[in-house]
């Protein structure tokens, strides 16, 4: 039986660059250009939008009274042009139509009833640009110039974060320990002005902390630690080790692509779910693969108004390649070509126990100290309370996990509950210093001839 509370459809063939939403977010070179972009986010906002493939989209708006914007976007690159005449490169048009173009459906069927013939205005941007933009030309140049000002934008940011989290330090955390506290909405302000979103997401998380009940101090004081050492790695990245320092890139809001030998298996869909961040809804599935053993987390966005393309219900097993993004142990994969149609299976993935699970989390704190919880897989656990709360306890040796708090106000916890009846299941959920976060959850079940049988159970 499963049980859960809950992807992106692979990418097209050949070598076109695409642009998540956090990607084209990321390219944002100030708040106002972001808020514009998330604005133009939308098909209805233009007057006519193409996709020329691979990796050119366009799109005209109307100007007011004066002639209509038009704008286009090389994903390659990116590159952009636009006749609304703004300063910010890219502008919030250019971002719009790459938050249009990451939100859109990837399947290769979809791709190539997308792709367009260029109109002439788009044909010779293309044609008057392209010849510039090899290796050592002055596009890439440009390109390396965007990049080291963003770089020197988010070490300004940095240094700006350290010191006022000396000044907190020396004026005591009592100065911050109560939810009307502002400083942390307008130090995030700076961080986004920084270039680094990264810093402002974590930033922006304490100024919750005050208000989170008992224990906030502590709280507060190990969060302000966790965005010190972040700090501390952005601004001597150059010593750290590759794998350590493409984590912390990635931990201050850069985007990388994924690299490296791709991997395929038959990936097992351990659990499905969303989480909104502002406007954008991020979706979040979990894979195992059947042959390497292997535990993958591939990402979705979707933008305003639209849900995130491509849902796998959990038990769907993918013949498919996946590719590694550097950084944070390389959970995070891109899906890729599928082969065959994909089944439903409700087998269970293999598990170990609550020691094994917290020796995991302990483990990948080593490749990505900001980790907040790992995948782990539980053998033989079953529901108890405890408290004010619950545990997964081991049907083996009764060693037990907490269950997270952010789980027990879910009906999926009762529905676990219901699901074991006393008895031991396999349980799939991220593990890390709150507690077990139950995503998904398999047991077989005894029908009435006695044969042992297994059902599908979707959490609500």
């Amino acid at each position: 039986m499963v049980l859960t509370h809950g992807g992106e459809s692979c990418r097209a063939a050949g070598p076109a660059a695409r642009q998540t939403l956090e990607g084209a977010q990321s390219l944002a070179p100030d708040e106002a250009s972001s808020e514009t972009g998330r604005a133009f986010a939308s098909e209805h906002a233009w007057s006519e939008t193409g996709f020329g493939g691979p990796g050119v989209v366009w799109g005209v708006r109307a100007g007011g009274d004066g002639p209509p914007y038009r704008t286009a976007v090389d994903t390659r690159e990116p590159a952009y042009t636009c006749g609304c005449g703004e300063e910010a490169s890219p502008c919030g048009h250019a971002l719009g139509l790459l938050l249009l173009d990451a939100s859109g459906d990837r399947t290769p069927e979809r791709v190539k009833e997308r792709v367009e013939e260029p109109p002439d205005w788009v044909a010779q941007w293309l044609t008057d640009r392209r010849p510039r933009a090899a290796p050592g030309g002055p596009a890439s140049r440009a390109a390396e110039r965007r990049a080291a000002r963003r770089a020197e934008r988010i070490t300004g940011g940095a240094q700006e974060l350290e010191e006022r989290l000396g000044d907190l330090v020396r004026g005591g955390l009592a100065a911050a320990d109560h939810p009307e506290y502002a400083l942390w909405e307008e130090t995030a302000a700076r961080m986004v002005d920084a270039q680094a979103p990264g810093l402002a997401r974590r930033v922006r998380g304490l100024g919750s902390l005050p208000a989170s009940g008992p224990g906030r101090p502590a709280r507060l004081l190990e969060e302000c630690a966790l965005l010190h050492l972040l700090d501390s790695a952005w601004l001597g990245i150059d010593r750290l080790p590759g794998p350590l320092a493409a984590t912390v890139r990635t931990r201050v809001g850069l985007t990388a692509s994924a690299e490296g030998p791709a991997v395929r298996d038959h990936w097992l869909v351990l659990a499905q779910y969303d989480t909104p961040d502002g406007r954008i809804v991020t979706r979040r599935t979990w894979l195992y693969g059947r042959d390497s053993g292997r535990t993958a987390l591939f990402l979705s966005y979707g933008a305003p108004g639209r849900s995130p393309a491509r849902s796998l219900p959990v038990g769907t097993v993918l013949d498919a390649e996946v590719t590694p993004y550097p950084g944070g142990g390389r959970l995070r994969v891109e899906l890729g070509p599928e082969f065959g149609e994909s089944v439903v299976t409700t087998a269970a993935p293999p598990g170990g126990t609550t020691a094994d699970a917290v020796a995991a989390y302990g483990h990948a704190l080593r490749d990505d100290p900001w980790l907040d919880a790992c995948p782990v897989t539980l053998r033989d656990v079953i529901p108890a309370p405890s408290g004010d709360g619950w545990q997964l306890v081991g049907a083996a040796d009764g060693s037990a996990l907490p269950v997270a708090p952010s789980a027990l106000s879910r009906p999926g916890l009762w529905k676990l509950v219901a699901l074991s009846g006393g008895g031991p299941l396999t349980v799939f959920g991220e593990c890390g210093h709150r507690g077990f976060d139950p995503l998904a959850a398999w047991c077989t079940e005894t029908s009435d001839d006695d044969e042992p049988s297994a059902a599908a159970v979707a959490l609500a």
